[in-house]
Order: structure tokens, then sequence, then C-alpha cells
């Protein structure tokens, strides 16, 4: 199963659980089922934004923590400039 299907799968089941509660298919208490239920999936929306929020932070504050993709993408680029200059076009930078 790809990771495509598997979260459709896994959204999917989630959607049927709650619209289960939702419309009393499963019953609830008469609280639970007035003030929580309701407001879920804004809950879930805003948790799902949080969630993102902290990766892309958390994604850069640990950026520089790469030197060996910093090593490989130096040498690449030293690959290209050496194979741009073999083939007669001005890089600079050397």
């Amino acid at each position: 199963m790809t990771r495509a299907q598997q979260t459709i799968s896994i959204a999917m089941l989630l959607t049927s659980i709650y619209l289960a509660v939702f419309m009393q298919v499963v019953p609830m208490p008469q609280k639970i089922q007035e003030d929580i239920v309701p407001v879920l999936p804004f809950w879930a929306l805003i948790s799902f934004g949080a969630y993102l929020l902290f990766k892309l932070g958390w994604g850069v504050f640990t950026f520089n923590d790469v030197p060996e993709a910093h090593k490989e993408l130096m040498q690449q680029i030293a690959e290209a400039r050496k194979d741009l200059s073999a083939k007669g076009v001005d890089v600079g930078g050397d």
C-alpha cells in the first residue's frame, strides 16, 4: 500500500468515526454530543496546522546540522564548474 493510499484510508476511517458520532449512531453523553463533537473538525485543523508550523520551525532550527550535505553540494558545484569550463562557458568563481 502506498503512502497516499494509507493516508486516504486513515482519513476515511476518521471521517466515518466522526460522522457516526456526529449523527448520534454511537451514543455519547449529551454534554459531549452538544459541546465537543461539533467543534472536533476545527480542533483537528488547528492542531494539524500547529504541528506543521512546529515541523517547519524545527526544520529551520536544524538547517545547519547537515555538514555532509554541504560537502556533497560543494563537490557537485565544483564538478559543474569543471564541466562547463570544459565546454567553454565562463563560470567565474574559480
